[in-house]
């Protein structure tokens, strides 16, 4: 015990100088409350200068030695030290939002949520049957990693390497070539802990994720769409390809449930925020599970659908907004969304060209149609024009939060 308390005195720790501050700081305290009990005014006011010296002395030793201990579990030193305290001070007292959906969509909407609060749960599909969740699926007899992963990364706080790590995709001329490595490692979890909810757990401790992802079930689920000819495809990856409208969308096996995390997250939730994402394929499937979308209903929650900025092709030619509102509206409940956030503003025709050969357009945001069926509308700018024309992550974060701190004001 006396060895340990002599380590602390070794150069280099970085506590003896702030140690010995505030013992200094105490002393001229106490030398300052002598002369203030000085029966000359001078001396008094002497007094009072030096003890609050030494008070600032004390504040300034102790605020640096905790300081100092801290960043020896901090990486990043006392920058990271504040994002921490910015991160638990305000972003945890932050809204419950609960983000549906999958694909690429969700992981950029979480992308920007998280900067608004802590509290966020992504309920994910796993349906996905192309790629490497595919081969996997079959393989292994899992439910589809990618979305998970996806999710994962974009709510990662580990280093921007863990990330980068996990979306690696080998090469071509590998006998892994396709397959992630994120991917990879969940299915290794899995194999580990033997339980599919479990190995995204320890995953998302790894990349110290902030939030929580959750599969919407852990029932190996494939997806089934049936087309205006009453044709039958299935697999996810597959329906796109058929070229034919689509009638309805449903799961296989049918009576597959939620999980409980999954619905503990709806109940508990302010915000569900639904999509964007494809809508056959990424939104609609949660909603498919007969429990999930009950609870959504259920919801006291202010329910939030974020439309598609583009058609789809071989899901959603000629939709417009109101068309996409419809079709999850039939696949569910009236109830599962209070509100419509839509896209305004033009692309541009040089960024529309570059998606006429695949048959998709923009969204016509339709307001008025929407507003008929009795759902509130925003609509505004929420384009993003780069390779790809989609929603920017910073115009729809602010989007969201203006409509979520509406709602909160008139719920008060």
């Amino acid at each position: 015990m006396p060895n340990n308390l002599i380590k602390w005195l070794y150069p280099g720790m970085k506590i003896k100088r702030w140690f010995f501050t505030s013992v200094l700081g105490v002393g001229v305290v106490a030398g300052g409350a002598i002369a203030f009990a000085s029966n000359f005014i001078l001396i008094r006011i002497f007094g009072v200068v030096i003890i609050l010296c030494g008070i600032v002395l004390i504040v300034m030793g102790i605020g640096k030695l905790i300081v100092s201990l801290l960043t020896l579990f901090i990486p990043k030193g006392e920058r990271e030290l504040v994002n921490i305290l910015y991160r638990k001070r305000f972003l945890d007292r932050g809204p419950k939002i609960v983000a549906i959906g999958g694909g690429h969509g969700l992981s950029h909407l979480i992308l920007g949520l998280k900067e608004y609060t802590s509290n966020i749960t992504a309920i994910v599909t796993v349906a996905d049957s192309g790629g490497s969740s595919g081969r996997l699926r079959e393989e292994f007899n899992i439910v589809a990693p990618g979305d998970i992963r996806n999710c994962l990364v974009a709510l990662a706080d580990a280093p921007a390497l863990m990330g980068e790590l996990f979306q690696f995709r080998f090469p071509k001329e590998s006998q892994l070539q396709g397959h992630n490595f994120g991917n990879l490692f969940l299915t290794a979890m899995v194999q580990v802990t033997g339980d599919f909810e479990k190995a995204v757990k320890e995953s998302s401790k790894v990349l110290a994720i902030r939030g929580k992802v959750i599969p919407s079930t852990v029932h190996n689920v494939h997806l089934v769409a049936e087309y205006e000819d009453s044709s039958i495809t299935e697999g996810e990856a597959k329906i796109p390809r058929k070229g034919m409208k689509i009638r309805r969308v449903f799961l296989k096996p049918q009576d597959a449930t939620p999980t409980d995390e999954a619905l503990e997250a709806i109940r508990e939730a302010e915000i569900i925020v639904l999509g964007p994402g494809s809508l056959y394929t990424s939104v609609i499937p949660n909603l498919l599970i007969k429990e999930l979308t009950d609870a959504v209903v259920k919801s006291s929650a202010y329910k939030i659908y974020v439309c598609n900025v583009m058609t789809q092709q071989g899901e959603s030619e000629g939709y417009t907004a109101s068309d996409h509102v419809d079709a999850i509206v039939k696949h569910s409940h009236r109830k599962v969304m209070d509100a419509c956030l839509v896209n305004s503003e033009e692309v541009p025709s040089e960024a529309q060209g570059r998606y006429k050969s695949e048959d998709s357009f923009p969204v016509v945001p339709e307001v008025d149609r929407i507003r008929e069926m009795g759902i509130e509308v925003v609509a505004t700018d929420l384009l993003s024009i780069t390779d790809y024309v989609r929603h920017d992550s910073i115009k729809l974060t602010k989007a969201l939060i203006k409509l979520i701190e509406k709602h909160r004001i008139l719920k008060r």
